[in-house]
């Protein structure tokens, strides 16, 4: 920058020349001559700070960015602003900034030195991409970017217990860890599958790199989300012997249509999974005893529940036994008072054709037999100084969770599994909890762990045994793990909170952070006490035939509350759908998965897979494509028997035999849908 600075010698200029007196005719000229000297300096002066400006403006663009001392923004290749940042832990002092290449690199901001710098990546066209980091140099001094969401539709992120797609923002929320949580019990917090990705309708993604201490907030005034990184005041922790200075670093990626960038972004920066789950798992539903019997759970309903299964004439995957068949949480043997001769209970269930698995989970509660060898051995998390094991409070009861950092709990739980399939022929494990809010807010691990949902990942790890039939509800950078993940528990009601209308939007976020083998949880919900739809303790009877008509189009259907619970009309609509399942929707979505070891790309996808061009589709979260080529709109309202549908362009047949040859997308109005039907269309 130029700086002016008074110049000229100092002192008093004594005159030794007698001075002349000038004519009043000559001072006029000397007068225009200051006034002409005057508007050159100045006019010069004008011209540097518009040349020097020119140069500030050129060295702080890169391709189509263009950064301030406040943020930046980004351009897409029409020259419309796609993405703003903007700076909310200091302002850059841009006079330390400079360019060499495709970097960008700034020393200091008005108050301190840092590390900043934006970097140009150059992958294959028409993909554009910039590597962003701001790096503290002095600790405990959070860093926080505000990323304006109002130029487009956004997804991704986490699952939350009210969701949306795309994501809806409501009220103010300051930077919050992000981290992995049971939001049924937490209803505000971030959900159980949780990746630092998102995507907008602008075919524009940002991913946070996995090393960031990263909490988000919101302001739906401002239409801003914040990303920040800390340490203060934070579960997240420093390298070991290094001082917590935060850094904030991601990347952000811009291309021509948001299908392609998030085909970009998948292939580049997610894990996929190496195998397919076993085929029986997407063609025949799985039956749970948990809706219906909940922790009232024996020998002889487990019996009958498989006797019904075969009486009513129904396939099954596998038969999974839940909460309670143990004396106690953290024991791995029958309860011998509710189940007096399991090893006979296993056998006739083979003999009926049937699998079984079996619910687990990472808690051992202390008036377990297994607590006190727990704590001997150093299984448990600890309290911070490791010193003590930890106890946790979960919705059991209390007790210490397994430190699956540790080698040797792994070993221990591990072992557990392996007896009990050995024992009885157990065909595999659901195995629930594992998100961070079981943990202690300060805690210490065996092998450290910087970010809480690591832990999350660690447990997700021990499905993989047994992943060809397991079932995990949480997950993070656990995309590889390759089995089922299923959405946290839904409530027996209609709503977008944990309800019908959230299913679709839930599947399609999971499906969007990478997650493609998906178990939408139990038929109808899980019908609790105070939370179910209907004058029963079962689901309201409509409710549970829209619930299966929808599971019967994903990837596994689950039942649980079993249609004969209702009457013989259910039970044959049952039928009919479990049967269109496998017929119908299983052979495609078996492909599918397939090509999702290679490609990563969603089993159930979102209208605007195929209509990017297309804003209307941008916003619908009650209708979704399985592939390119099976488009599902189900009734989702109570008392409803039409629904508004959208077609996008292209040539469809209805299920119904109709046909629709159309340019532009097309609008049904209430179109007919009747109680045992849901409407879906499939590409000719």
């Amino acid at each position: 920058m130029y700086q002016v600075v008074p110049g000229g010698a100092g002192g008093t200029i004594t005159d030794v020349i007698p001075k002349q007196k000038h004519s009043k005719d000559t001072q006029p000229l000397v007068g225009a001559g200051v006034i002409g000297l005057v508007l050159v300096i100045a006019a010069v002066t004008a011209w540097c700070y518009y040349i020097a400006s020119l140069r500030k403006a050129e060295l702080l663009k890169t391709q189509l960015l263009d950064l301030n001392k406040d943020g930046y923004i980004i351009r897409n290749q029409g020259g419309s602003i796609v993405f703003r940042m903007d700076f909310r832990s200091g302002t850059l002092d841009l006079d330390s900034c400079s360019k060499e290449g495709e970097m960008l690199s700034c020393e200091r901001t008005t108050d301190r030195k840092l590390n900043f710098f934006i970097e140009t990546v150059r992958p294959k066209d028409p993909v554009q991409c910039y590597r962003v980091r701001w790096e503290e140099l002095v600790p405990d001094i959070p860093v926080e970017h505000a990323m304006t969401y109002k130029f487009a539709h956004w997804y991704g992120g986490a699952v939350s217990a009210i969701q949306h797609w795309p994501i809806s923002i409501y009220g103010q929320q300051a930077p919050k860890p992000f981290v992995t949580s049971d939001i049924y019990s937490n209803r505000n917090e971030f959900g159980g599958i949780l990746e630092s990705y998102w995507l907008s309708s602008n075919a524009t993604a940002i991913k946070i790199n996995n090393s960031v201490p990263f909490h988000l907030g919101w302001n739906d005034t401002e239409k801003t989300m914040s990303f920040q990184a800390r340490y203060n005041d934070s579960p997240f922790k420093p390298i070991p012997g290094e001082a917590p200075c935060a850094e904030l670093s991601y990347r952000i990626c811009v291309g021509l249509d948001v299908t392609s960038i998030h085909k970009y972004m998948v292939r580049r920066y997610f894990n996929k999974p190496n195998k397919v789950p076993a085929k029986v798992m997407f063609r025949h539903p799985i039956w749970s005893t948990w809706a219906l019997h909940k922790t009232d759970i024996d020998q002889e309903k487990v019996l009958t529940y498989a006797a019904n299964i075969r009486k009513y004439k129904f396939n099954c995957s596998h038969l999974e036994i839940d909460d309670r068949y143990t004396s106690r949480y953290g024991e791995f043997e029958f309860d011998p008072t509710k189940f007096p001769n399991a090893s006979a209970m296993f056998q006739k269930l083979k003999s009926n054709g049937f699998l079984v698995s079996l619910w687990i989970h990472p808690f051992v509660n202390y008036d377990s037999e297994n607590f006190h060898t727990c704590v001997e051995r150093g299984l448990f998390v600890r309290e911070p100084t490791g010193r003590l094991p930890a106890l946790v409070r979960w919705w059991n009861g209390i007790g210490g969770i397994l430190d699956f950092t540790n080698p040797e709990a792994r070993d221990w739980f591990s072992s557990q599994l392996r007896s009990l399939r050995s024992r009885y022929g157990v065909s595999s494990f659901k195995f629930d909890a594992g998100e961070t809010n079981y943990l202690p807010w300060k805690f210490s691990t065996r092998t450290p762990i910087r970010d809480p949902s690591f832990f999350t990942r660690r447990y997700t790890e021990m499905a993989i045994p047994y992943n060809d039939r397991a079932e995990l509800r949480s997950g993070y950078q656990s995309q590889n793990i390759s089995c089922f993940f299923r959405p946290v528990d839904r409530d027996s009601v209609w709503g977008y909170e944990l309800g019908l209308k959230s299913l679709i939007p839930t599947v399609l976020t999971i499906s969007i952070l990478g997650y493609q083998f998906i178990l939408p949880d139990m038929i109808g919900g899980n019908a609790y006490l105070n939370r179910t739809d209907g004058n029963s303790v079962l689901p309201d009877r409509e409710l549970y035939i829209r619930w299966l008509e929808l599971s019967a189009f994903m990837p596994s259907m689950q039942f649980s509350i079993p249609p004969w619970e209702y009457d013989n009309e259910v039970v044959e609509i049952a039928r009919k759908y479990t049967a269109l399942h496998e017929s119908i929707v299983a052979p495609r979505v078996l492909e599918l998965a397939g090509e999702v070891l290679n490609t990563g790309d969603p089993i159930i996808r979102p209208l605007w897979w195929i209509a990017t061009g297309d804003e209307t589709a941008y916003k619908i979260d009650s209708q979704f494509l399985i592939g390119d080529d099976l488009m599902v709109a189900p009734v989702l309202e109570p008392g409803k028997q039409e629904r508004d549908i959208y077609l996008p362009a292209g040539r469809w047949r209805s299920y119904k035999g109709e046909r629709f040859d159309i340019k532009e997308p097309l609008h049904l109005t209430d179109y007919p849908v009747d109680l045992d039907e849901i409407a879906y269309f499939v590409w000719v």
